[in-house]
């Protein structure tokens, strides 16, 4: 996963979070608005749109965009400093089997999650029949996982110190969508992902190259939502790929499908069922 692209309604105060509570840097600030990250690695575009509303709650669009850290320490440390800058803002922790997650949101409401994955031999595969094709799930669970025993355990002034020069990526990115049947076949069947597991026909989960996901897609605040409008929040996902190749054999099944796109040959942008704009681009 690329960079997410947020609109944003006030920039100076998105900016500040993004810095102070996150640890992201500004790698770049143009007039379309501030790249920032980690380690020079772009996270998050902030793009000002200041004439535009909240999204409804019950609209698609963003559920969180999820920043994936190394180790226990360099996530303890970003949650601990994240939970200081406005404690209001935190709103749960989970561990989820393949990884220990934390789930804020921004002062504009976009959610966040920050989260370290476990081994993956320690993940656990089952037999999906569910879907059109069979073939595995990787087993996920929301078990308890208090902050502060987390924090106790993992943070260390050295973490701290370091904060902002720890890496790290969007490991992924979960949307919110009107139903889960037709997110499966514009991202299983037309997109290519792999599904990796469902949560009560609520939700989907998909990754390529076995990965316990890198995008989901959830009907928990939005089922039976219809097109998004133009809004404050997502602006656009970035998926990278290997090579040219891929973007290639992509659009051709976007064509298929009937899809509109714009194809530059390196880069590829489209919009899913409910107008999230997705763009995808050589590595």
């Amino acid at each position: 996963m690329g960079t997410v692209l947020l609109k944003v309604g006030d920039l100076p105060k998105m900016s500040d979070y993004y810095q102070r509570a996150l640890g992201l840097e500004v790698i770049e600030e143009t007039s379309e608005g501030v790249n920032l990250g980690r380690a020079n690695t772009p996270l998050i575009q902030l793009a000002p749109a200041e004439g535009l509303q909240l999204p409804a709650q019950g609209e698609a669009g963003l559920f969180h965009t999820a920043l994936l850290f190394d180790d226990r320490s360099a996530l303890a440390a970003t949650v601990a400093a994240t939970a200081q800058y406005d404690a209001g803002l935190y709103v749960g922790s989970a561990d989820h089997l393949v990884s220990e997650a934390f789930y804020f949101t921004d002062p504009e409401g976009n959610g966040i999650e920050l989260y370290f994955d476990k081994p993956r031999e320690s993940w656990q595969w089952s037999a999906d029949t569910t879907g059109k094709t069979p073939g595995k799930s990787v087993v996920m669970d929301s078990l308890r996982l208090p902050a502060d025993d987390y924090l106790r355990d993992h943070l260390t002034q050295e973490a701290v110190t370091a904060r902002k020069m720890a890496a790290a990526v969007v490991g992924h990115v979960h949307l919110q969508v009107g139903d889960v049947e037709t997110a499966g076949t514009f991202y299983v069947d037309t997109l290519g992902f792999e599904r990796t597991a469902g949560w009560h026909g609520q939700a989907l989960f998909v990754s390529a190259g076995g990965y316990h996901h890198h995008m989901a897609m959830n009907v928990w605040n939005s089922r039976g939502a219809g097109r998004r409008k133009d809004t404050l929040g997502l602006g656009e996902v970035l998926i990278r790929v290997p090579a040219e190749d891929h973007v290639g054999a992509l659009a051709d099944r976007l064509k298929v499908a009937g899809i509109d796109n714009h194809h530059t040959g390196s880069e590829l942008r489209f919009n899913d069922p409910w107008n999230n704009k997705i763009r995808v681009a050589v590595s």
